[in-house]
């Protein structure tokens, strides 16, 4: 199945009764109006007769019962609609989430943050969009017009033909000419706003790094710039829509001046019930017509949304909803971490290795990384954890699987909006109170916590910004030291702390005996400032590797 649409609508997991149920209120909806036109066409030709009022006494009451049927099916059916578009929109972000944790870790971790919360956010509901305002009004369209075509086939063959023509204008060729028409306009403005989100992700995530490099200002006018292109690929696109949207009155005209010069040839043959309903069932039979242009536009945007959906899916290695992976037996022993030959970085950057001394990581063993910005300091850590691709060689563990030894903890872990308790239990769920006090107590947070209102069922209403930038810190150290994993590979760990504050807790995590960490737990952290007195650790410094590496690369 090749169209992007139909392979992310299997994401949303629908099913058929919720589906038929939309469509058959909305198509009932559809039928009422084009009823109500009929009949009152009828009623008003019949009342010019002037027949006895118990005559037109049922007449009248369908009137009123279509009029108030109308307005509640459409209720109905817009509650249906949206009911089954919110539930299918929860699945497709729950199983998008699903397919990238349990996909390819190097393709995940290489993603930015604003393409996730665009994918998962915006495209995810333009994807639940095709349903409410694509799918479900062309199925009441289509009712709308058969049924249109069927009463004015059966009253002039040639009115039947007039009105299917109009409607092949105004309901198929229109929409599909607006949304061709608009597409490159579609694309034009996502990108500008693609790059408005990442524009604004990283002046929020780095804001007082981006003022101390004087480069905010001209970040805000890149913003600008996008926003403006945008808005004008937008303003093309409405432009074409005007334009197709005209052509749905025109048919509605035409339509209805055959309809006249039909019902003046059929004058003489014919029952003036008969050429009321003729002329005037025109006038509301392109009623649903009007939504298709949106739904064309829509489909076209979901479309597109569904194919950036479906790439992300795709490139975590995962095609369909996987199921639930056994969790393994617990690791007993801390295996040892081995390298042969590994040369890492990102690609399209200077690859760091193979000369560094990290051909092998015994247990308990302590190890810290330094070196200057760029260097590769966290790029290794992420392919010692399996969450970036070496470029050369290998990294395996003994006696264990990568996933199942080591975690990596970056430095811009995320704080969620709940409890002090949950923010810590999302690393070790079966972690007892006595143990997450110990570590906060370890990490300096023992204070704080003791005094907030409810202790560790606080809630951080705000996440992050409920607290310090060294608070948030040693929450997310804490969070580390929680995780069962034999080997930890931390990264800036001691990030926003005080020098006095930094070297302290540097020597704990370094210092097998320092009860931070248990003796038997292999610990490799990166930082830029190590304190003078390491102990028995291992110091790694990258910054003469990426010289070597750099000279060699010249060299060739």
């Amino acid at each position: 199945m090749s169209d992007p649409l139909m392979r992310a609508l299997r994401l949303l997991g629908l099913r058929v009764r919720p589906v038929a149920k939309s469509l058959l209120l909305g198509a009932a909806a559809a039928m009422s109006a084009l009823a109500l036109a009929g009949l009152s066409a009828w009623l008003i030709t019949r009342a010019w007769q002037m027949p006895p009022v118990l005559a037109l006494s049922v007449a009248v009451t369908a009137v009123r019962a279509l009029g108030i049927s109308r307005a509640l099916l459409r209720y109905l059916e817009r509650l249906a609609t949206h009911d089954l578009a919110l539930d299918a929109m929860a699945t497709a972000r729950a199983r998008l989430y699903r397919a990238l944790a349990g996909g390819s870790p190097s393709y995940s971790v290489t993603l930015r943050r604003a393409e996730i919360v665009s994918r998962s956010g915006d495209d995810i509901d333009e994807v639940g969009n095709a349903l409410i305002r694509g799918l479900i009004p062309i199925g009441s369209a289509a009712v709308t017009a058969i049924a249109a075509v069927a009463v004015m086939t059966w009253i002039s063959p040639w009115a039947g033909v007039a009105m299917a023509g109009a409607w092949v204008l105004a309901g198929v060729l229109a929409p599909a000419a607006a949304a061709a028409g608009a597409a490159r306009s579609e694309r034009d403005a996502h990108t500008a706003r693609d790059e408005v989100t990442e524009i604004t992700t990283t002046l929020l995530w780095h804001a007082p790094e981006l003022v101390v490099a004087d480069r905010r200002d001209w970040l805000l006018g890149r913003a600008e710039d996008a926003e403006r292109r945008a808005l004008a690929a937008h303003d093309r696109g409405r432009r074409i829509e005007s334009l197709a949207a005209a052509v749905m009155p025109a048919a509605l005209a035409v339509t209805t001046l055959i309809a006249c010069l039909i019902a003046v040839g059929m004058s003489s043959t014919s029952d003036a019930t008969t050429i009321g309903v003729l002329i005037l069932l025109p006038l509301s039979a392109f009623e649903t017509a009007g939504s298709l242009i949106d739904a064309g536009r829509q489909l076209h945007r979901s479309r597109l949304a569904a194919a950036r959906v479906m790439d992300l899916v795709d490139g975590a290695g995962l095609v369909t909803d996987p199921a639930p992976v056994p969790r393994p037996a617990p690791i007993t022993a801390t295996p040892t971490l081995r390298t042969d030959g590994l040369r890492w970085g990102h690609r399209h950057t200077t690859a760091v290795g193979p000369d560094t001394d990290l051909d092998a990581i015994e247990p308990g063993e302590r190890i810290a990384v330094v070196g200057p910005s760029g260097c590769g300091k966290t790029a290794l850590l992420l392919t010692l954890a399996g969450l970036l691709e070496p470029i050369a060689g290998t990294v395996r563990a003994s006696g264990a699987t990568l996933d199942d030894a080591v975690r990596y903890f970056g430095e811009d872990g995320h704080v969620f909006a709940t409890s002090v308790r949950e923010n810590l239990l999302v690393s070790r769920g079966d972690a007892r109170d006595e143990l997450l006090h110990d570590v906060l107590d370890a990490v300096g947070l023992g204070h704080w916590v003791a005094g907030l209102p409810d202790g560790l069922d606080t809630v951080l209403d705000s996440g992050a910004d409920a607290m310090s930038a060294g608070q948030r810190r040693r929450l997310l150290l804490a969070r580390a030291v929680v995780n069962p994993a034999p080997v930890l590979l931390l990264d800036e760990p001691c990030e926003h702390l005080d020098r006095t504050e930094s070297d302290r807790v540097h020597r704990a995590l370094l210092d097998p005996d320092s009860g931070l960490v248990e003796p038997g737990r292999t610990v490799v952290l990166v930082t830029h400032r190590l304190p003078s007195d390491t102990g028995t650790a291992r110091v790694v410094d990258l910054g003469c590797q990426r010289l070597q590496a750099r000279s060699r690369s010249r060299a060739a």
